[in-house]
Parts: C-alpha cells; structure tokens; sequence
C-alpha cells in the first residue's frame, strides 16, 4: 500500500526543484548577458567558490551562468519537441483506435516500422539533413519520440470504444469522427498530457546526446550537452568541475520532472488514488 506521507514528499520535493529551476532559467538570463561573459585566461579553470559557485571553464568564464544558459536551451528544446510528438503520436494513435480496420493495421506498422531503427541512429540522420541548430535537433526528437505515445493513445481508445456512452453516442446517429473528436480524444487527453511530461527529460537528454556528438546544437551556442562535450579535455586533466555541473544540471531536473510525472500518474490510477486517499 502507498505511503500517502511518501508520496507528499515526492511530490513537493519535485515541485520545489522544477519551479527552482523555471525560476533560474527565466530570470537569470534576462538579469545577466552570456556575451558579457568575456574570455578572461586570468580566470582559467577555476575552482567553485563563492565567487564562482561552479567555478570557471577552460577560457575563464562563469561555469555556473553558461550552465543556467545550457539548461535554458536544453529544457526549450525538451518541451517543444515533447509537445510536438505528443501532438503527432496523440493523433495517429486516436485515429488508429477509432477507425479501426486497415487504417488501424496501416498506422501500427507505420509505427512499427520507425520503431524498428534507433532512435538515436534516426536522430542522427535527421540532423544530418540540416545545417546545426535548435531546430533541426527539435525536429529530430520529435520525429523519433512519438512512437509511445501514438501506442498509448490507440490503447487507451480501444478500451473506451466499448464503454456505454460510445454505444450510446453511434445510436445517436454519430459517425466515428464525431465520437473520436468529441468523446475519445478528450477522453485520452490526460494519458497524452502524462506522456508528454515523461518524454520532456528524455528529448532532453537526446538533445545533450547529440550535441555531444558534436551533431546537434553549434559548439558556441550553451546547451548541456555541449558544455559536458567542451569540458571533456579538462577532465582528462584533472579538472572535474566543468564535466560535474552541468551533468547535474541534467539529472536533476531529469529526476524532479520524473517524480511529477509519477504523481500525476498514480493520481490517473484509480486503485493507487483510492491508497493515497487512504
């Protein structure tokens, strides 16, 4: 049986750590200008300390400001792409579910197929069609993220389409794209907003993966993946501060969003909402 104490902790630990860090990316940029961070060797590879709490990279600017700068871009791309393939995957899914038959056969090996190839190997190729920048990495994880979302949607229309209300709306005289539109598509809606959350930390992390593999964002422009790519030759040297931030900086919002999306889920659950409510 779930803890409900548990359960509070999770979720306003969470909270606390997502807003902190909304919190840092909307206001520390507009206070602070990147472009005021000038190289400074005077500055090289500095150790945290109050003055710099993250200490300073390989060209002596401020680790902790270029970090708050990586998570920024890191967490737009994230949620754009998350949005995006929740967009897709939602409406191949419902329509799989509702009209059944061949379209239904026709989407679920269209589905099968993107499945059938890495999603990393495919992003790859897609980057590879354009030029770097945020874009073409949004369009990247988009195009390989919408797969579980479309197969949760289908699912999820499959079992309504044999509720009472469905029978009650085709007696009616509704054809199947008015009980789609009407009754199983707002009905899916709170499983599709679910996978949306969940797939923000994860198109974040595939965004960081391909920048670190020097094919996603520019190698000037500040995202975590290319900060952790960029401080790999200081590491190597013995300086670990610039590889450590910023790697935190993507595990936990990873872990914060992770434990709000857990929440959300466990309150869609019925059975674990009536133990919580316990």
């Amino acid at each position: 049986m779930a803890d409900p104490r548990t359960h509070r902790i999770r979720f306003w630990t969470s909270a606390v750590t997502v807003a902190a860090v909304l919190l840092a990316v909307l206001l520390v940029p507009p206070l602070v200008q990147l472009d005021e961070q000038a190289v400074d060797l005077s500055r090289k590879l500095l150790p945290p300390s109050w003055d710099h709490p993250f200490g300073t990279d390989d060209l002596g600017r401020d680790l902790l400001l270029r970090c708050v700068y990586g998570l920024r871009v890191s967490l737009l791309v994230g949620l754009v792409a998350a949005l995006v393939a929740t967009v897709i995957g939602t409406a191949v899914g419902a329509a799989a579910g509702a009209l059944g038959g061949w379209a239904d056969r026709t989407l679920m090996r269209l589905v099968d197929a993107f499945s059938s190839v890495p999603h990393l190997l495919l992003g790859i190729f897609v980057v590879a069609l354009f030029r770097p920048g945020v874009w073409p990495v949004i369009v990247s994880v988009a195009v390989t993220h919408w797969l579980s979302t479309a197969r949760i949607v289908r699912s999820e229309v499959l079992s309504l389409r044999t509720r009472p209300f469905v029978d009650a709306a085709v007696s009616g005289g509704s054809g199947r794209w008015r009980v789609a539109v009407r009754h199983l598509l707002p009905a899916v809606l709170p499983q599709a907003g679910l996978a949306a959350v969940l797939m923000v930390p994860h198109a974040m992390w595939h965004e960081s993966a391909l920048s670190f593999l020097g094919l996603g964002l520019p190698s000037h422009q500040a995202s975590l993946g290319n900060l952790v790519q960029n401080a790999r030759s200081s590491l190597l040297a013995g300086y670990w501060w610039p590889t450590l931030f910023p790697g935190l900086l993507l595990i936990v919002p990873t872990l914060a969003i992770a434990g709000l999306a857990g929440v959300w889920r466990d309150r869609l659950n019925p059975r674990r909402r009536s133990e919580l409510m316990l």
